[in-house]
């Protein structure tokens, strides 16, 4: 079935993709997560390569049982026809309770139904205290309006 929004991706289009991504990965379900690839979509997250939909689940089960009370906020970064680039942050704690930030770079790769096809994903994990959380709201959903994007900007 179609993903709209279909490429090529507008300003707006990317926009809104990268929003909807936003908002299913922080509803921390990973079927819902899984339905935006294609059947045989191919990932790098880290130094993990994945493939397909039955992987995609497993692997973002074994995340969230990790990362607790995970929150992100993406930003779009580029976009062309097909393409979009993403960065981002999220904010979790293990079971202990220590608090991280990571931060990433994303690259997309859709084809003509809407479906990411590939992901390829940087991270980069930093510890934090709990008073320097920047992403206070009610897990798991969609981020607030009122939470601006990384550039500052509300999305």
């Amino acid at each position: 079935m179609p993903r709209p929004p279909l490429p090529p991706f507008t300003l707006e289009t990317a926009r809104q993709k990268v929003r909807m991504a936003e908002d299913a990965w922080n509803s921390r379900d990973p079927e819902r997560v899984s339905l935006a690839y294609t059947e045989d979509s191919t990932w790098r997250n880290r130094s993990e390569f994945l493939q397909g939909r039955a992987a995609i689940v497993a692997f973002l089960t074994r995340k969230w049982e990790k990362e607790k009370d995970y929150r992100l906020v993406k930003d779009l970064w580029a976009f062309h026809d097909r393409f979009i680039a993403v960065r981002f942050q999220y904010e979790w704690h293990d079971s202990k309770g220590d608090w991280f930030r990571s931060y990433g770079n994303e690259q997309w790769e859709f084809d003509g139904e809407g479906l990411m096809r590939r992901r390829e994903a940087s991270i980069n994990d930093v510890p934090i205290a709990p008073g320097d959380r920047r992403f206070h709201w009610t897990a798991p959903g969609p981020r607030p309006a009122e939470v601006p994007g990384l550039s500052g900007e509300p999305f």
